[in-house]
């Protein structure tokens, strides 16, 4: 069984307050097509511009480090067909090492359920959201994750002009991160593959995701 994890992209959907929504045109029209192609034949050729970190996204280490492996460098190896698990966020915001108690994470793609993702598309996601606390990004740097997702609006807490310590350990430790995830609670806490791979774009550490989980 294969389980959707990733929020739609959508024209002018906000994701994070103040990164402006993506916008779709029409680079060749089905209309304009036809005086291209044979007759019968047409076609359609779109166009989007978005900012990377636009629904379910990835930051690999370049997002927070200059010199940091970019989209085009984290191999396939840390972002697909990774061995998952979901631990469950509990209560309060910020997510303490207590909700790891018990699981082997090493080598593992770590889901944190919130169930913030309720909130998507609401005004209530963008505010007072869970987040990881930095004792637990420390912990699970520390034993080895493969990578660590969220399904809220932020892997860290976001005052204005905070710090952003869950970024700050996680990525330099090489420990890709998705954000934005849904649907976890369609998961079993263990026994699945996670995926969520993006384009290989050199330059850039963030990007959307097809992000999901192969049940067997």
């Amino acid at each position: 069984m294969i389980v959707e994890l990733s929020h739609r992209i959508a024209d002018g959907m906000i994701t994070y307050p103040g990164v402006p929504g993506p916008v779709l045109g029409v680079h060749l029209s089905r209309e304009d097509s036809r005086e291209v192609y044979a007759p019968g034949t047409e076609f359609h050729i779109g166009t989007i511009t978005l900012a990377a970190n636009t629904g379910t996204y990835v930051d690999t280490p370049h997002h927070r480090y200059a010199d940091g492996p970019d989209l085009s460098q984290v191999p396939l190896s840390k972002l697909a067909d990774l061995p998952g698990l979901v631990a469950e966020a509990g209560q309060g915001r910020a997510v303490g090492v207590d909700a790891f108690a018990g699981l082997d994470v090493r080598g593992r793609a770590v889901l944190v359920r919130t169930g913030w993702d309720r909130h998507f598309g609401a005004p209530e996601y963008l505010t007072g959201h869970p987040y990881l606390a930095p004792e637990a990004a420390t912990w699970l740097a520390g034993r080895g994750a493969a990578l660590v997702g969220i399904d809220s609006l932020n892997i860290d807490d976001t005052p204005p002009h905070g710090e952003r310590p869950a970024h700050t350990i996680l990525l330099a430790a090489g420990i890709p991160i998705v954000e934005h995830l849904t649907g976890l609670s369609a998961l079993p806490g263990s026994g699945f593959r996670f995926h969520a791979a993006p384009p290989m774009i050199a330059g850039m550490g963030t990007f959307p995701v097809r992000a999901y989980a192969v049940i067997p």
